[in-house]
């Protein structure tokens, strides 16, 4: 079996994989620790690991996890299933990059633009021929939620919920409304953008903040859970069957 980490700005991911490359069993982790890992492999025979970070890692756990299991730190410069044309492949985060994997994979041979909705609203855009040629990355729900209190004086932090209407009635409702309905009108029009240039267009929407967004958003979208770790997955194989 193997085990997939992506440990990002607010959450550790941690995945066990079947040789099949269905997921066994998801974890989101605040932190890692030794302890939990070796209840982990306990339970299952780990041979291979990857792991990815965009946030702060703990060396003691890489330093066991490489002690009981072939590790592959991910960086761009790992074997990858796609073509990485990008002017500067050495700032690219790696979760972009098995995002853009993982999109591939689900829809192989289009072109596709994976979105997601986390800490930043990233869009990773793949073409047909399995290059990636880069995206975009702006500020995520939170984000902007806690920008309009920081930076002014006078407006509250507002914690994000659902709403169904387009005119804040009171402070609270028009930062609700701006924050909400202008995140949806923005992916719209990204959306609307891309399908100018690439007609055919597959468009993946994933992250935390998605299962909220998507009842905003007007046009078709392709829910996908774990688009990094299905990446992640497909890099891990291909650098342990080429070693």
């Amino acid at each position: 079996m193997n085990l997939v980490i992506d440990i990002g700005n607010t959450l550790r991911k941690v995945a066990v994989f079947s040789k099949k490359g269905v997921i066994l069993r998801l974890f989101f982790e605040k932190q890692l620790s030794i302890p939990f890992f070796e209840h982990l492999f306990k339970e299952y025979e780990i041979h291979h690991t990857i792991v990815s970070s965009v946030g702060a890692g703990d060396d003691n756990v890489l330093e066991w996890l490489d002690a009981h299991t072939r590790l592959i730190l991910f960086s761009h410069k790992c074997k990858l299933p796609i073509r990485l044309a990008y002017a500067t492949p050495e700032t690219l985060g790696t979760d972009r990059i098995a995002n853009a994997v993982g999109a591939n994979a689900l829809f192989p041979g289009k072109n596709v633009l994976s979105l997601m909705a986390g800490t930043c609203l990233v869009a990773d855009f793949v073409n047909a021929d399995g290059e990636y040629l880069g995206g975009s990355i702006a500020p995520g729900l939170h984000m902007r939620l806690q920008s309009l209190s920081c930076f002014t004086a006078k407006l509250p932090l507002v914690e994000s919920e659902n709403i169904e209407f387009l005119i804040g009635d009171t402070t609270k409702n028009s930062i609700l409304s701006g924050v909400i309905n202008g995140m949806a009108s923005e992916i719209d029009g990204l959306i609307d953008r891309y399908r100018k240039v690439y007609p055919n267009l597959k468009v993946l929407f994933s992250g935390g903040d998605s299962d909220m967004l998507q009842n905003y958003v007007k046009k078709r979208i392709f829910a996908a859970q774990n688009p990094i770790l299905l990446g992640l997955h497909k890099i891990l194989e291909l650098n342990v069957s080429e070693d």
